[in-house]
């Protein structure tokens, strides 16, 4: 009997054990199906086909980068600059094929050879310049950027449409991006399992030293893993672009961080020595359904990533545990271990489709609610105007009976492009978008339409795609009325600088139009200094400061927001209303204080507050089937000290 017992409980603690070395040898594919279900059981609109091939689309791009990157942090390295490189990459391509008539296949080749150039100058620098890696693709992420800006102009460049299906789909439903991330995956695990630059990673990674010892030439496989990183960048690029329709100078911003945290998540070790590429796919599709589900779940960005970076935490603790526990290494695996992982993966899809399929039940038959649904995808709401925006869509929305749900595409054309297909996907009633860049948005418009949802377009237009109504002011002619304003504050005679907002954003080339056109009626208004800060206050003030070096006797601003005028403002000091006249743009609370104040002279308000309610209205219109006109237009208003004290926005 007691041997018996002692069987039993030795065969419960191997089991135990046996469970709990499974768990931490696999810790990101546990992660992963805890996730999937929860989801799932959260959310009904998770579970569909549409929506899967969504996170697929949505993870496709970070999980391209994340395998280059993958052959960087196994050899004990990083890499920073693979976002801007993508953009970079993208960019050379459009403006090849595009604006110097090189046929496609040729520029196809010079983005990827932008994308080893870049790699190779990370892997110079690193190996022979003795650099860290941390400073040399910083470094790199700058000038990369910069390349990008300078060879677009500042401003998006159509993709050629032969590139362009890359962001389409085979059949009506497998997209594009899925496959060529599936292939880059298999091009990335025959790399690091079966090449002998990938088995010099793992050398590299473990111990440098003893590496250059036993015969590797470290310097020249350091040159080729910085390469093959940025020959995955370029890809990247690619495709982020052809899903946009257009090269973004601006596109793949942060990029990097997410790359970087995928190939932690799925395992591999920041001091090198270990990683492979079904772990980082593993770790690019949990960032992708955590983004999926929190926005169907109506989680504001802000707490996206508060939640993010507590998956990233608890990834690198886990493998803390897992080195501690003595878990397998994710190094390279003998065959024995390819035939036990690849049951693994078998065990856990069919555990997941098992318990996901139990779950959908929670969903089945029931009723969605009474009141109508909405999505609003604003571009940022890092800015007074569109939290304006937002608060007056969510009182109308309150007012209406609509269930308004609101994300934030924080300046990124590729997220909003995720946060419309995820609108799409859950069969919104209507879909309002404030565009990032009027070009992105055209397939995502394209794919709304498809499915019979109507679209409204506030504060900025749709190109490429139908909008069932647009919701705007005329940036143009508001930027005509702050160089009217300005001239003549001036009498018509003086120096001004011109404070530019995003590069690559519609509302600031608009705006930048409307100055310039208005300024022609005052030839004695001399531009001293144009230069861009970023719509941001605390570039205007950096930006202002700096100008007021170059240009002491400066007598006017012009600034494309009321955020980057406050902080000229600021920079100004005493002379702001005195002896420098600052003209602002979009009416926001700080901006009217000031306008009150006296610091600021003028600011064009479009009455933001206004353009979120009206679009609404319009919304709900389009969906009850009522005709809606094409363009609605919400009148600017030059508001001085003299009439700010009626106007509200």
């Amino acid at each position: 009997m007691a041997t018996d017992t002692l069987k039993s409980t030795s065969s419960a603690d191997s089991a135990t054990g046996g469970l709990r070395r499974l768990l931490l040898d696999n810790g990101a594919l546990s992660a992963l199906i805890v996730l999937v279900i929860a989801m799932s059981a959260l959310s009904g609109d998770f579970l569909t086909t549409d929506n899967l091939l969504n996170v697929g689309v949505q993870a496709a791009v970070t999980a391209i980068l994340a395998f280059g990157v993958t052959f960087v942090i196994v050899s004990a390295g990083i890499d920073l600059s693979v976002g801007s490189v993508a953009a970079l990459s993208a960019t050379v391509l459009a403006w090849s094929a595009t604006s110097h008539g090189v046929p496609v296949l040729i520029a196809v080749l010079l983005a990827v050879v932008t994308g080893i150039a870049a790699g190779l100058v990370n892997g110079f620098l690193i190996a022979y310049g003795k650099l860290p890696p941390f400073i040399a693709t910083l470094a790199m992420l700058s000038v990369a950027r910069g390349l990008s800006l300078v060879i677009s102009e500042g401003s998006p460049i159509a993709f050629p449409d032969s590139v362009s299906h890359l962001g389409d789909t085979l059949g009506g439903w497998l997209p594009v991006p899925v496959l060529v991330m599936v292939v880059m995956g298999l091009l990335a695990a025959f790399v690091l399992g079966r090449t002998y630059i990938g088995r010099s990673m793992y050398a590299i990674g473990g111990n440098e030293e003893a590496a250059r010892l036993s015969g590797l030439r470290v310097k020249k496989q350091k040159l080729a893993i910085y390469a093959l990183s940025g020959v995955f960048a370029a890809v990247a690029g690619v495709v982020l672009a052809a899903r946009l329709s257009s090269a973004q100078p601006q596109a793949a911003d942060g990029y990097e961080l997410d790359a970087i945290a995928a190939v932690v998540i799925g395992g591999a070790s920041l001091a090198g020595g270990t990683g492979k590429a079904s772990g980082t796919l593993i770790g690019a599709l949990i960032l992708a359904v955590l983004r999926n589900g929190l926005n169907l779940l109506n989680v504001s960005a802000f707490w996206q990533q508060v939640v993010i970076g507590v998956v990233i935490a608890l990834a690198v603790l886990l493998d803390t545990l897992r080195r501690k526990a003595g878990a397998t290494p994710v190094a390279g695996a003998s065959q024995g271990g390819k035939g036990r992982q690849a049951a693994t993966y078998g065990l856990a899809a069919v555990v997941t489709v098992a318990i996901v399929g139990a779950t959908s039940f929670l969903h089945n038959g029931s009723s969605s609610t009474a009141n109508p649904k909405v999505g609003l995808s604003l571009s940022t709401l890092n800015n007074p105007f569109f939290v304006q925006i937002r608060s007056g869509a969510q009182a109308e929305a309150r007012k209406l009976g609509v269930d308004l749900t609101v994300t934030d595409a924080q300046n990124d054309a590729s997220q909003q492009a995720n946060q419309l297909q995820n609108f799409t996907s859950s069969n919104l009633g209507a879909i309002i978008v404030n565009p990032v860049d009027s070009d992105a948005a055209s397939n995502s418009v394209k794919a709304a339409d498809q499915a019979k949802i109507p679209v409204i377009a506030v504060d900025r237009g749709v190109n490429k795609a139908s909008v069932d109504a647009l919701v705007a002011s005329d940036n143009v002619a508001g930027g005509e009325l702050a160089a009217k304003s300005i001239g003549e504050k001036l009498g018509g005679k003086g120096k001004i600088v011109i404070l530019q907002g995003q590069a690559g954003t519609s509302a600031a080339r608009e705006r930048a139009e409307g100055f310039a056109q208005g300024l022609k009626a005052y030839p004695g208004i001399q531009v001293v200094a144009q230069q861009p800060a970023d719509f941001d206050r605390t570039k205007g003030l950096d930006v202002m400061s700096n100008l007021l070096q170059a240009h002491p006797d400066v007598q006017g601003v012009i600034a494309a927001n009321d955020e980057m005028a406050l902080g000229a403002i600021k920079a100004l000091g005493s002379k702001a209303g005195t002896s420098v006249s600052v003209v602002g743009f979009d009416g926001t609370p700080d901006g009217l204080n000031a306008v009150k104040d006296g610091t600021l002279y003028a600011s064009v308000a479009q009455q933001p507050s206004q353009l979120g309610k009206i679009a609404v209205d319009n919304a709900l219109k389009a969906l009850d089937g009522k005709k809606v006109e094409e363009t609605i237009k919400v009148p600017v208003k030059v508001v001085t000290k003299e009439n700010v004290a009626g106007f509200t926005g």
